[in-house]
């Protein structure tokens, strides 16, 4: 096991880590509905209070912070010591991509429906080098019945948005190659991410085949182990946050090599890079309501934005 740096606790399903270059890192609070900056020493503040569920956070071109907000799509449970996360509430009616004023706290409403159908629960972003962002939309889940859902493009400053991927099951984490050729995004409760070309903003080739969505099998685990949110460090290394078997596993750019980096929580949901060489990870160990940093053999990926 890596050493790790426990920087803050007590959080609600902390996911959707940003580091600031002031050494602080933006965490979304799920289970309270909130964004919290985390100081290095630990102090948290309040940035925002958008209610619904928060899920994942990126900053955008204008320096705000872009949110996917699930809308409040989970029941929560406390099991064996851990926040835990349950079906769809009765009366869910749907998620949006809201933009935030680090500043000020204010909070805009972007998108809450594409093609006059509702989104129904935005999990994770990345922005790309023309401004413009990808995310997931995981679905709700009820006692019989299951959404199927996609991946989304969408300009930030709200003009457009379109459904590039469908049908995807539960597709959560959602990243970019170096070079911004690639993309990348991991399927929940199959445990496996998928990758296409990117042929032009907001646009992919489909590969010929079974795969989901038309997409390129990268990595598939076996046994019980499920995927969350991901990232992708400076040589192109896929690196997906795993549920059960908690920690961070580390795939290869060819899928050829695969390690697991083992962290104390088996909702282990997200992580970003940070410090002045980007070679530590922020982890959101969210069962325990925990922010942790670990040192990472390799740099991380400096974002298209922030």
């Amino acid at each position: 096991m890596p050493k790790i740096r426990e920087i803050a606790s007590g959080l609600r399903f902390p996911e959707g880590p940003v580091w600031l270059p002031d050494g602080s890192v933006v965490v979304v609070e799920i289970a309270a509905g909130r964004l919290t900056r985390i100081a290095p020493d630990g102090s948290k503040q309040t940035v925002a209070e958008p209610g619904g569920g928060p899920n994942g956070a990126a900053i955008g071109p204008d320096g705000k912070l872009y949110v996917t907000n699930n809308g409040g799509s989970f029941t929560w449970h406390e099991v064996g010591g851990l926040i835990v996360p349950g079906p769809t509430p009765p009366g869910h009616e749907g998620g949006r991509i809201e933009r935030i004023d680090l500043a000020t706290g204010k909070v805009e409403r972007l998108y809450d429906t594409c093609d006059g159908r509702r989104l129904l629960a935005p999990n994770d972003l990345v922005f790309d080098a023309h401004g413009g962002f990808w995310f997931t939309d995981h679905g709700t889940t009820r006692e019989r019945e299951k959404d199927r859902t996609g991946v989304f493009y969408a300009k930030a400053d709200g003009s457009h948005i379109r459904e590039v991927l469908f049908p995807l099951d539960s597709p959560n984490g959602v990243g970019l190659s170096p070079d911004g050729r690639r993309l990348y995004v991991a399927e929940t409760h199959t445990g496996r991410v998928w990758a296409w070309q990117v042929t032009k903003p907001g646009e992919v080739a489909r590969a010929a085949g079974f795969g989901a969505a038309g997409g390129t099998l990268l990595v598939g685990l076996p046994g019980y182990q499920l995927f969350d949110s991901l990232a992708v460090d400076g040589e192109g290394h896929v690196c997906i946050a795993t549920l059960a078997n908690g920690g961070i596993t580390d795939v290869s750019p060819d899928g050829g090599q695969i390690a697991h980096v083992p962290l104390p929580d088996p909702l282990t949901t997200n992580l970003c890079f940070g410090g002045s060489d980007l070679r530590t990870a922020f982890c959101t160990l969210s069962g325990t309501g925990r922010l942790v940093s670990i040192e990472w053999p390799r740099p991380g990926l400096r974002l298209a934005c922030g």
